[in-house]
């Protein structure tokens, strides 16, 4: 089987990584788009970096929950691909082996001026680290008003799926909602959220339910499935 998973903040919330944002619309006590877009890195370079230089040293402090776990031992049974949200590698870091990143990752940087040259980065990224091209590098993240590279193939991977799963994301909002529309008909979809919200009315079985705990039913289910 070809099975394809969807996954969100809520995916990592358990294992330490706070999710995006709080009810005030901060991030981590910043305005999102003083740190999250073009405009504000243009503005304050600085400040931009040393916020995802915080959210990286995070990141190296914090281990893939049961969640992470699970859908990595599913690849001894079935074809998966991750299509995350995310850009922590929690998921890489528990063993699945097929990972879309849609919106970029924070363990990689890229250079300003070409967008292809991107590198493996654990350290601090500060003004002045160069790429060969010696063009300032930045974080290695999709901003609010930057184009989604991987939406596309995020899209086709969908298409060909026997069975999805979605697990930390609303099926509400973008990319989760949009992409299932791309799924077969006739496909069964397991949806693993505490407080389900869905208006789909197509083959989906509900685990309401943390991550930790239903994603390993979930993954129990498609295991014994040819």
């Amino acid at each position: 089987m070809k099975i394809v998973v969807l996954t969100g903040a809520g995916v990592s919330a358990e294992s330490g990584i706070k999710t995006f944002r709080d009810s005030g619309g901060l991030w981590e006590g910043h305005d999102v788009m003083e740190v999250a877009s073009p405009e504000g890195f243009a503005r304050n370079p600085e400040v931009v970096l040393e916020f995802y230089n915080e959210r990286r040293r995070q990141l190296l402090k914090v281990q893939p929950n049961a969640a992470h776990k699970s859908l990595a031992e599913l690849e001894k049974y079935h074809e998966v691909t991750i299509i995350t949200q995310n850009v922590d590698n929690l998921h890489e870091k528990a063993g699945s082996t097929n990972v879309i990143h849609l919106h970029g990752e924070l363990m990689k940087v890229r250079c300003i001026e070409d967008e292809n040259l991107i590198l493996e980065w654990e350290n601090d990224l500060n003004l002045g680290d160069l790429s060969k091209n010696n063009h300032q590098l930045r974080p290695h993240i999709v901003w609010f008003g930057e184009m989604v590279p991987m939406i596309e193939v995020a899209a086709e991977v969908v298409e060909k799926a026997d069975a999805i799963i979605i697990v930390g994301t609303s099926m509400q909002v973008y990319p989760a909602a949009g992409l299932v529309q791309y799924a077969k008909d006739n496909i069964p979809i397991y949806f693993v959220d505490p407080k389900p919200s869905i208006s789909e009315t197509r083959n989906i079985t509900v685990f309401a339910e943390k991550a930790s705990t239903g994603v390993p039913k979930v993954v129990q289910i498609l295991a014994q499935k040819e």
